[in-house]
């Protein structure tokens, strides 16, 4: 680990274990500002902005390795960092104009600045594409107008990426997005908040909802390489490939503190360890904390701004999906196994369970992301023409080493017709394998073997169970009109 990351750690430690309390801090809204300049005096955003604007180079592994001290400590200071990392500062990295780039890298870096991106819509969550926010082009720049809520670090974030569609004059807008930088210093781009929301956990970070009416100039709209929406792909891509090292420290301290509290709390002549239940259930934790550190290694090779990753939306989907599934999981099974002492919102699980939710539904819902990879893997099988998904698997790229490890689950045909609810179990199948494949790659890194074999042999149980679910032909509905014959106590006699 750098000395930079090693710094920023004990930084962090002293601030919320030494000079404040970290459990009482994480209850009030907000933290106060004295707690932020201290954080921030460490520079931690330097590790997203290029060597020859003042930062560490953008490097993946870095930014990982950042995101997962803050998260072992915070998941919210932790997402507080991932939104200023992926969703600004790479972007800008990447296809900000040189005559901004400057200026706002070094109010990042002097005047401890935090930028974030406003794509989300009251009327338009998941369905960006048609997305209201519209701009046209005028001799001063590019005047954008709309509404946009959700977006984290509302009302804090000194500088926003904002995506609009061009107003086409006709009542219509462009198909095209595209994305202007705002700057709240400036009265002409300056974006309102029409109100704050009572977001349920994750207190460190403001949401709301953003009126939008500014003025931008020509230099501080993005150039894509392309198209506005293969550079969206790529920016929420490269996102959700860094949800990894925000899910590495929080899954991390969840299994400290699971295996701290069953090592010492006594029950009868042994203590938690010794129940075989409980053994199960930290095993559990301990896959997700061998899958976690074997996406992260992967992330760090291909997830650099260096590359278009418009086009990976497979394993991009399958990482997000994946790891915030596994946080809440191990979220949960911390609780468990803390007993009475973890059902409070000031214990590290407690807090856990209600700020590692949201992160199953925004930048995609996970039901939605594990349907486009079932999406994408059944048009390859048709591409090559063949119909068996084990067959299909061990001989794709991404899932060729680790198909066979569940042969015996995964030898069968989907088939043409499958329901949405189908497509989710088949999704989450293919995201487990894929990243089976990741922890081989791992462990051909000199991972350890104990963790791979008790990671394989959870996931052996999890593809059983899904599999399962997968070949069962009930379809449960919900009965709307419900009411009438179902009051239990009109049965009693």
């Amino acid at each position: 680990m750098s000395e930079f990351i090693c710094h920023f750690e004990q930084a962090l430690k002293r601030i919320f274990h030494e000079q404040h309390d970290i459990d009482q801090l994480s209850l009030q809204r907000g933290l106060p500002p004295e707690v932020w300049k201290s954080i921030m005096d460490c520079l931690p955003l330097s590790v997203a902005i290029p060597k020859q604007f003042g930062g560490r180079g953008v490097i993946v592994k870095e930014c990982l390795s950042l995101l997962s001290s803050a998260s072992y400590e915070s998941l919210p200071l932790s997402l507080t960092f991932g939104i200023n990392i992926a969703l600004f500062l790479e972007p800008l990295a990447k296809y900000g104009t040189q005559h901004i780039q400057g200026r706002i890298f070094n109010d990042f870096i002097q005047n401890q600045c935090m930028g974030g991106l406003m794509i989300t819509e009251p009327d338009f969550g998941s369905d960006a594409l048609n997305m209201k926010t519209a701009y046209t082009e005028t001799a001063d720049g590019f005047a954008l107008k709309g509404l946009k809520h959700w977006q984290g670090l509302t009302g804090q974030a000194n500088y926003w990426i904002v995506a609009a569609r061009k107003d086409l004059n006709n009542g219509d807008l462009a198909r095209d997005i595209d994305f202007f930088i705002t700057d709240n210093a400036h009265p002409q781009q300056h974006i309102e908040v029409v109100s704050y929301y009572d977001n349920l956990g994750l207190y460190m970070i403001p949401y709301g909802l953003n009126k939008i009416n500014a003025i931008v100039p020509h230099n501080q709209r993005l150039q894509p390489e392309s198209t506005g929406i293969k550079m969206m792909l790529d920016i929420l891509h490269r996102s959700r490939m860094q949800f990894p090292g925000m899910g590495m420290g929080f899954i991390k301290r969840m299994l400290d503190e699971a295996l701290s509290h069953c090592e010492n709390r006594v029950i009868g002549t042994g203590n938690l360890l010794s129940l075989d239940a409980v053994q199960f259930q930290l095993s559990k934790i301990q896959t997700a904390y061998t899958i976690c550190s074997a996406m992260c290694h992967k992330s760090s090779s291909i997830s650099g701004i260096e590359n278009n990753l418009a086009i990976e939306g497979l394993e991009a989907n399958s990482m997000k999906a994946l790891v915030t599934d596994l946080m809440q999981e191990s979220a949960q099974l911390c609780v468990q196994v803390s007993g009475a002492n973890g059902y409070r919102i000031s214990h590290i699980a407690g807090r856990g369970i209600v700020d590692s939710r949201p992160f199953q539904i925004f930048e995609g819902s996970n039901e939605m992301l594990y349907t486009q990879i079932a999406e994408i893997i059944i048009k390859n099988m048709k591409k090559a023409k063949n119909e068996n998904l084990y067959s299909f698997l061990s001989s794709f790229v991404k899932t060729d080493r680790a198909a066979g490890y569940f042969r015996e689950y995964i030898n069968f045909t989907p088939g043409d017709l499958i329901s949405q609810r189908k497509l989710v179990d088949l999704g989450k199948i293919i995201s487990r394998i894929i990243c089976v494949q990741y922890v081989l790659e791992l462990q051909d890194a000199g991972y350890r073997t104990d963790l791979v074999n008790t990671c394989i042999q959870a996931m052996q149980m999890d593809i059983a169970k899904l599999a399962s679910n997968f070949k069962l032909g009930h379809y449960t509905k919900a009965v709307h009109e419900y009411q009438e014959g179902s009051a239990w106590f009109d049965f009693v006699r």
